[in-house]
C-alpha cells in the first residue's frame, strides 16, 4: 500500500504597516492568523519588516533605531509570535528589525513552530541603515508537518546563489518576505515609483491602481524573476509583501503562491491587505526540472564563484545607485 503523499496548506499575506508601532501591526497579524487557521492552514506568512514597519527606518538616528529594535528570541515581538503559533496550532512568520547583544542590529524574520521553538533568519544583504549589519548564515529547518523550508529576506532572493544554496541545503519551500514593487530604480524599462494619489485615490479609481500593481512597477517585475527562483531550484516558493504606503514609496502587494515548475497556484492583485491560500503537493518536488538540473550540477566547475572579482560592492552601494 503506498503512503498518501505529503500536503501542506500555505498562506501568504500581504498588508500595510504602520511605521514604528508593532502593537498596531500585530492585531492584523494575529487577524489574519486566526483566519488562516479556520482555514486549515499550517504554515502562514507575513512581509519583511512588517511588525516594525520598514522604509522609514533609514531616516532614524541609531539612537531611534535603537529604541524601535527588539532582541530575538527574548524581545517581546519574539514572544508574541510564539503565543500565536501555539495559539492555532501553526507555524507562523513575520519580520522587524533586531537588535543583538553586540550592539549590531539586523533586519531579521521569525518563524515560530506550534511547540514553541524559533528559527531566526538575518538579512544577507541588508541596506536599509548605515548601522545595519547583514547576516552571514543560511537558514533552513523542519516544519513539523515534514516539509523542509529557507527564508531569504527581499534581496537575499535577487541573488540566484542564495536561493541555489538554500535549495542545496534541502529546502523544499522557499519563504520569501519582501518590501518591493515601485521602487526607484535606473532600469528604464522597469519600476519607477506610482504617485500617492493613485493609492490614496484607488476605491474612487481602482483601475489606475490595478495599472500600476499588474504593470511593470508590480506583477510585471515580479514574473520576469519569482518563478525562474522556483522552477530553476526546484521548489514551492512563499512570496509575500507589504502593500499601499510605505513612507514615501508605494508597495505593490502580489502576494503569490508557485509550484516547482514556477507556475502560480495562488495570487492576489488588491490594492489592500489581502491573503492567498494553496496547496502544496510534494509530489511535484521529485521530477521538477531544477532538481533534475541540480543533479546534473558538476561542482568541480563552479570554483571561480567562491572568488572576488573586484567587482563586489556593498549591497547598500548598489541599491542607492539602481
Amino acid at each position: 500500500m503506498s503512503s498518501s503523499p505529503r500536503q501542506l496548506r500555505v498562506a501568504s499575506v500581504q498588508f500595510e504597516s504602520a511605521p514604528g508601532d508593532p502593537a498596531a501591526n500585530f492585531l492584523k497579524i494575529e487577524a489574519f492568523t486566526a483566519e488562516a487557521a479556520a482555514q486549515g492552514v499550517r504554515l502562514v506568512i507575513f512581509p519583511e519588516g512588517c511588525v516594525s514597519g520598514y522604509w522609514f527606518v533609514r531616516n532614524l538616528t541609531v539612537e531611534q533605531l535603537a529604541a524601535l529594535a527588539e532582541p530575538i528570541p527574548s524581545g517581546p515581538s519574539t514572544q508574541r509570535l510564539i503565543a500565536l503559533a501555539r495559539r492555532h496550532g501553526l507555524s507562523v512568520g513575520a519580520g522587524w528589525f533586531e537588535a543583538d547583544a553586540d550592539g549590531t542590529f539586523y533586519n531579521s524574520y521569525v518563524v515560530a513552530l506550534p511547540d514553541g521553538t524559533v528559527h531566526r533568519h538575518r538579512k544577507l544583504h541588508a541596506f536599509e541603515h548605515a548601522a545595519m549589519g547583514s547576516g552571514s548564515e543560511f537558514t533552513v529547518f523542519d516544519l513539523p508537518d515534514g516539509f523542509r523550508v529557507g527564508v531569504l529576506i527581499c534581496y537575499d532572493c535577487n541573488i540566484g546563489e542564495n536561493v541555489r544554496l538554500t535549495a542545496l541545503r534541502g529546502a523544499e519551500i522557499l519563504i520569501a518576505p519582501h518590501q518591493t514593487g515601485a521602487v526607484r530604480s535606473r532600469n528604464p524599462h522597469l519600476m519607477g515609483l506610482i504617485e500617492r494619489h493613485v493609492w490614496v485615490d484607488r476605491h474612487r479609481d481602482p483601475a489606475a491602481i490595478q495599472r500600476e500593481f499588474l504593470g511593470d512597477k508590480g506583477r510585471g517585475w515580479l514574473l520576469r524573476w519569482l518563478p525562474s527562483r522556483a522552477h530553476d531550484n526546484g521548489l514551492f516558493l512563499i512570496f509575500s509583501n507589504g502593500v499601499g504606503i510605505d513612507d514615501d514609496e508605494v508597495r505593490t502587494g502580489n502576494a503569490m503562491i508557485l509550484d516547482p515548475y514556477g507556475r502560480i497556484l495562488a495570487e492576489t492583485s488588491a490594492a489592500a491587505d489581502a491573503m492567498v491560500v494553496a496547496d502544496l503537493d510534494a509530489s511535484l518536488l521529485e521530477h521538477a526540472t531544477g532538481r533534475l538540473w541540480i543533479r546534473a550540477r558538476r561542482p568541480e566547475l563552479y570554483g571561480p564563484l567562491t572568488q572576488r572579482t573586484g567587482q563586489e560592492r556593498s549591497t547598500r552601494e548598489i541599491k542607492f545607485q539602481e
